[in-house]
């Protein structure tokens, strides 16, 4: 690797990693909002949120890590050209795959960092997110409830509370539990405890009414109860099994799925063809720029039309690669046209580059030969 490799690298390279950092910890705030009710309102420990805060990273960091690149290209290469290194550059007789070599030496390091998060990372850190998700929703469920709020535990349990004291305890609750529909239960108490076992949660409640209807006898049976312990273990009905969803799997997993339902094999076939699209998408957004500042004559008014022809490509080809992931999505059949909306701006790309070195590949050396004499 020569100096000069070198040195563009290394400009590239700062400006990636500080723009992929940026946009990250934007988006991360943003999707750590609702994590951060679970501390401040709800009870949930600071280590539980931090923990929960790193397994999401992997989501987002896919998509920040191309547009990272390709501002990082665009920038380093606009100011070579502003400060007139690119002129010195192309005057000592380099060509524009010369020049281009650096910045597809850092596309191949960006795409072995998101083909190591598509096969490894994002199924390890979806499935402990979910995991996680998963044991609050069935133990800690007295985090999830809000006040005033019906809230679904399951598809036939629901609770409400009307609000909290001072100590956190529940001011007024109902519980709905129609998980047997010829025996509906309602229960109302005037308080009521959520605890936290070993053995899962359960609530304390204290001067109510356990309530249960018979639809064929039409009668309606009522238990008053001064204090009542209720198992939210028992009500849930939860799965012991949890279905793994498809950001959950690994790639063989998702390629040769072993269900029959056709719906899910679709969306798993559609997953790992995206977890392959992705790493590859960083070649087309490398060489985006490239294409549009190298080629052509210097000028002293700045490259600002040619900076917005980049920008406005880079938009172009992620809005075409969303069309035909969506017209894949609903066609299998056209699923081989991901692969080509993803990868034609850097055969393009490419083609251009390299026309234009093979055109002013003697004339650049000849400048540098008259600057010397």
């Amino acid at each position: 690797m020569t100096s000069l490799t070198r040195y563009i690298l290394r400009q590239c390279f700062g400006i990636m990693i500080f723009v992929t950092a940026a946009l990250s910890a934007a988006v991360w705030l943003a999707q750590s909002l609702p994590l951060i009710d679970l501390i401040v309102n709800r009870g949930l420990s600071l280590d539980l949120f931090l923990y929960l805060a790193v397994l999401i990273l992997p989501r987002f960091i896919d998509i920040v890590l191309p547009i990272g690149l390709f501002i990082a290209v665009l920038m380093t290469f606009n100011r070579l050209t502003s400060e007139s290194e690119i002129i010195v550059m192309r005057a000592a007789g380099l060509g524009p795959m010369r020049l281009a070599r650096p910045v597809l030496l850092l596309a191949a390091i960006a795409f072995a960092i998101l083909m190591s998060f598509s096969l490894y990372f994002l199924p390890v850190t979806s499935q402990a997110f979910k995991d996680l998700q998963f044991e609050i929703r069935n133990r800690f469920v007295s985090s999830l409830i809000q006040e005033g709020t019906f809230t679904t535990i399951s598809d036939k349990l629901t609770l409400y509370i009307r609000n909290r004291d001072a100590n956190g305890d529940a001011v007024g609750l109902l519980i709905n539990d129609n998980r047997d529909p010829l025996k509906p239960v309602t229960i109302l108490a005037e308080r009521a405890a959520f605890v936290d076992t070993p053995d899962g949660s359960r609530i304390i409640m204290l001067n109510g009414s356990r309530q249960q209807f018979d639809p064929q006898s039409r009668k309606l049976s009522v238990l008053t109860f001064e204090r009542y312990t209720l198992d939210l273990g028992s009500l849930q009905d939860a799965p012991v099994v949890r279905f793994r969803g498809a950001e959950e799997r690994f790639l063989g997993e998702l390629m040769f799925p072993s269900t029959q339902d056709q719906v899910i094999r679709r969306s798993f076939i559609m997953e790992a063809h995206q977890r392959l699209l992705i790493p590859l998408s960083v070649l087309s957004f490398s060489i985006i720029p490239l294409a549009c500042l190298l080629p052509g004559e210097f000028s002293r008014r700045g490259q600002a039309k040619r900076v917005m022809v980049a920008v406005g490509a880079a938009f172009l080809f992620q809005i075409s690669s969303l069309g035909v992931n969506d017209l894949a999505a609903r066609f299998q059949q056209a699923i081989p046209l991901m692969y080509v909306a993803d990868l034609f701006p850097f055969v393009i790309g490419m083609m251009i580059l390299m026309h234009r070195g093979i055109r002013l590949g003697v004339r650049w050396p000849v400048h540098a030969t008259v600057r010397a004499s």
